[in-house]
């Protein structure tokens, strides 16, 4: 069997706050193979924007990686100096973020940005080559070549969303991360840029891990599906798994929230909120608002298992040697 693209190992990010430590993600284990797509949902605050800005090896302070790896193509990332990180990003790993009108440069044009981003890691590209590769990257997203001398007040969301992942593509990555891209878009935009990044992904052959709340963009685009909740990772299934017959009550909670045509009019909540990261409940987290939680759940921590089915789920519904926390 082949060597996944991507391999994220045990990966703890802590925010040390007046409060007290916060654990924005807590052992985090996933990987994911080249031409995979994998949707990352969960609720605000569940350490989904952390876990690409710690695969990006982008947490500020008061963040601190504090262990684990992420191995892309077989290259260690966590160990990486900064002078070799930089190398990395847009070249094995790229980040397509969230709202693209904060993340353009408001005073420089698109090309200008474009080219800056190769130049930093490759400087012998004479200036031609470099122009006609980034005019090449505005057309594989469906822009024309003039959005080149354009600058970003100039061009409207969806075209300053596709401009980010036309810079993400420049130096054909193996992974990409896309934090929420079609949050801040209209439902014909979001089909649009969705439609840009599968066609990307299908060009390049590269993973990619789509960042959001909209299951049914899930549904349309990805092929797996993980849930986070407080900081871990609770269920990792297919999408048809995970829409059909979801395991782990939290994974079940947010498809039953979903509205649907047999119960019109009728929605279905996730009662409570998810925790404090600065105070994480004993042993699973989901248990003070899990309608299947027992005594046990209070105190024993779960581990992520393999499923018969090829799935992965941490509950102890589905634990055959049960461990302490």
């Amino acid at each position: 069997m082949s060597t996944p693209i991507l391999q994220v190992q045990d990966l703890q990010v802590t925010y040390y706050t007046d409060a007290g430590r916060a654990k924005a993600l807590d052992n985090v284990s996933f990987t994911l193979n080249s031409g995979e797509k994998m949707g990352l949902v969960g609720e605000s605050g569940s350490g989904k924007s952390t876990m690409a800005l710690a695969m990006m090896r982008m947490i500020k302070p008061p963040g601190r990686i504090e262990g684990g790896k992420v191995i892309v193509d077989g290259t260690d990332l966590v160990t990486l100096s900064d002078g070799e990180m930089l190398k990395a990003r847009l070249s094995k790993i790229a980040y397509i973020p969230q709202g693209a009108m904060n993340s353009l440069n408001p005073v420089m044009r698109i090309g200008a940005q474009m080219t800056d981003a190769i130049r930093a890691h490759d400087s012998s590209i004479s200036n031609s080559a470099m122009t006609e590769r980034c005019m090449q990257s505005l057309e594989s997203v469906d822009l024309k070549r003039e959005v080149f001398k354009m600058y970003p007040h100039e061009l409207s969301g969806g075209m300053k969303q596709r401009v980010c992942i036309a810079i993400g593509i420049l130096l054909k990555p193996k992974v990409i991360i896309a934090d929420e891209p079609t949050s801040a878009l209209d439902v014909v935009t979001q089909r649009q840029v969705m439609e840009t990044i599968n066609r990307i992904q299908k060009d390049l052959g590269c993973a990619v891990i789509l960042i959001g709340h909209d299951m049914g963009l899930m549904a349309q685009s990805m092929d797996k599906v993980a849930v986070m909740y407080a900081g871990k990772l609770v269920e990792i299934s297919t999408v048809r798994q995970m829409f059909t017959h979801p395991f782990h009550p939290y994974g079940q909670a947010l498809i039953h929230s979903l509205p649907n045509l047999d119960n019109k009019g009728v929605l279905q909540g996730i009662p409570g909120l998810a925790p404090s990261l600065l105070r994480i409940p004993s042993g699973c987290a989901f248990h003070p608002r899990c309608s299947k939680a027992t005594e046990k759940c209070m105190v024993v921590t779960p581990r992520l298992q393999q499923q018969p089915d090829g799935r992965f789920v941490s509950c102890l519904l589905y634990e055959e040697d049960k461990v302490t926390a």
